[in-house]
């Protein structure tokens, strides 16, 4: 009897492995009606409904600026993330719905942009330190901190090899999931997970080099 009581009192209590699989189930169908709400504001938008494209833009923009932020300065960041929207607009009835997702997309047009500015600017290989946030309003020492801790994971960052810097901005600072990253690089979901740990061992290894620098 007294097993019985055990065993049911226990069998109440949810285990972490359940706490775990109901996150990632809600994260999961959170993403997917985000990504349908997404996919009907395209469909308007194909249609030349610009409010509709500018709900695009809304959700959008951050995650595109982030892409964008780590690997050029941060003035060439806002240039390139406005040249993105506006080539996504112009271009938005190349985009054929099923094939991709949007987000995906629009990466990777941003991508192609950050890839043609250090074309045309091929002597530009530092990220610059001089920069201010002007969204920061914090004691000087904390912001100083965070200044040089955040200069220094981006210039980390800008030394990695051109698919280790995508897999891990699109990763870890975006927080994408492995099939837009494989849409993005072309490559599989598989390939992904491999640059995702290899690109994280060689940040690992900058980021402990950069650690004398500061």
């Amino acid at each position: 009897m007294m097993r019985h009581m055990n065993v049911a009192r226990f069998a109440r209590r949810p285990s972490v492995c359940y706490k775990l699989n109901l996150l990632c189930f809600v994260f999961f169908v959170s993403k997917k009606n985000a990504d349908k709400d997404l996919g009907r504001l395209v469909d308007l938008a194909q249609n030349g409904d610009t409010e509709a494209f500018g709900k695009i833009y809304d959700a959008l923009v951050k995650p595109i600026y982030r892409y964008v932020y780590y690997r050029v300065d941060k003035h060439i960041a806002e240039d390139i993330t406005e040249e993105t929207f506006l080539k996504a607009w112009q271009n938005l009835s190349k985009y054929k719905a099923g094939k991709h997702p949007f987000s995906a997309w629009v990466f990777k047009i941003a991508h192609n942009l950050v890839c043609d500015y250090y074309r045309k600017n091929q002597t530009l290989t530092e990220i610059d330190e001089n920069y201010a946030d002007e969204e920061k309003d914090t004691h000087p020492s904390h912001q100083l901190n965070l200044k040089l801790n955040e200069v220094k994971l981006r210039k980390a960052i800008n030394k990695l090899p051109e698919n280790y810097q995508q897999v891990i901005l699109l990763k870890y600072i975006n927080e994408e999931d492995n099939a837009v990253i494989a849409k993005v690089i072309g490559k599989s979901e598989g390939a992904v997970r491999t640059i995702q740990f290899r690109a994280l061992e060689k940040l690992r290894n900058l980021l402990e080099e950069k650690r004398h620098d500061f």
